[in-house]
């Protein structure tokens, strides 16, 4: 098989930045997607109605033919008239970051008692509950702070059951499990790289800073577990890049960012992957229809990415900033990016 097609769909976890560095990041995006569910945790982070119609124009400013499903920050001063607002110019999902858990999350939230009023009102509304699902408790290792915050998770769940919730980049084998165990309103995003590493290549013979993530990447029984998730045609389970973008400099430093920056390998690496796992018949379903359909997004696919068996090496940076797999051949590549559906 030298070519193949799929319909363009959504990025369902996308860090697009804002200012130069969105100039230098989005065109990434643009290739590959109709349209990307763009984080908050922006400096500032965006937390009201005003915040979302600013950003999304700052994007819209820099693109055409691009659809922004923008989000808002959920925390402990989240009202829900704050929420209504974020609705109302258009605001799909709340995210919530557990206080201090990644980049830009120093307001994020201790009490999720005190977040209920607007989750409820979120529920109310249709909008859905992005989580980062890690607990930051000092005393939990990094290795443990996603399997620790599952009992959270599930208190949500059983709180608000008509609340659509996802668990976002998981990164181990207990969320797997606990995901499919839970109704189905509940899903997870799962991220290239995290199909990719594992923790000895953030850490094993030499540190490497540009795979180094929150969640950070776990052991092999993990990476497994998570192949078999992506690949198995169940639709709890789809594609967000959490591609997250940092300057060289703000890597390689003694405090290095957390973040992988893929968006300009996404699909080629994930046809690579669902390839070698024999799967290649279930990509489509998981980075563009399992997504939409659990965002209920009315979206009918025109146009589809042509992706060509044809080796070629990632370049060692763009515009300042290192790839997912700077240097190394990846097996397919997009050859047509705007590609009329059946033709």
């Amino acid at each position: 098989m030298r070519l193949i097609q799929i319909k363009r769909g959504y990025d369902f976890h996308c860090h697009l930045r804002t200012g130069r560095e969105l100039n230098s990041v989005v065109a990434f995006t643009v290739q590959q997607f109709n349209g990307a569910v763009v984080m908050p945790n922006t400096s500032p982070p965006i937390l009201t109605a005003l915040d979302v119609s600013r950003y999304k124009k700052e994007i819209l400013d820099r693109t055409s033919f691009f659809e922004p499903l923008m989000t808002i920050q959920i925390n402990e001063k989240t009202t829900p008239e704050i929420v209504e607002e974020a609705k109302r110019v258009g605001a799909v999902a709340g995210k919530v970051y557990p206080k201090g858990v990644t980049t830009n999350s120093q307001n994020g939230v201790t009490d999720f008692r005190a977040i209920y009023p607007a989750l409820e009102k979120m529920q109310k509304l249709g909008m859905l509950l992005l989580l980062h699902g890690e607990d930051p408790w000092e005393k939990i290792t990094c290795l443990d702070r996603e399997k620790v915050f599952l009992p959270t998770l599930y208190g949500i769940v059983n709180d608000f059951p008509k609340l659509k919730i996802v668990l976002e980049h998981i990164t181990t084998e207990a969320a797997v499990n606990f995901i499919q165990s839970l109704p189905n309103n509940v899903a997870a995003t799962i991220t290239p790289h995290h199909l990719v590493l594992t923790i000895d290549d953030v850490i094993g013979n030499f540190i490497k800073p540009h795979n180094f993530c929150k969640p950070i990447a776990k052991m092999p029984a993990d990476r497994a577990a998570l192949l078999k998730a992506a690949t198995s045609g169940n639709p709890k389970f789809f594609f967000g890049s959490d591609s997250a973008p940092h300057v060289k400099e703000r890597k390689e430093c003694s405090c290095g960012c957390a973040g992988v920056f893929n968006a300009p390998i996404a699909i080629p690496l994930l046809t690579q992957i669902f390839e070698e796992q024999g799967a290649l018949k279930r990509l489509e379903d998981f980075v563009t229809n399992f997504g939409i359909r659990f965002y209920n997004l009315q979206y009918e696919a025109i146009d589809a990415l042509v992706l060509a068996k044809e080796d070629w090496v990632v370049p060692l940076q763009y515009n300042g900033i290192v790839p997912f797999m700077a240097g190394q051949t990846l097996h397919w590549k997009i050859g047509y990016a705007y590609q009329k559906i059946g033709t």
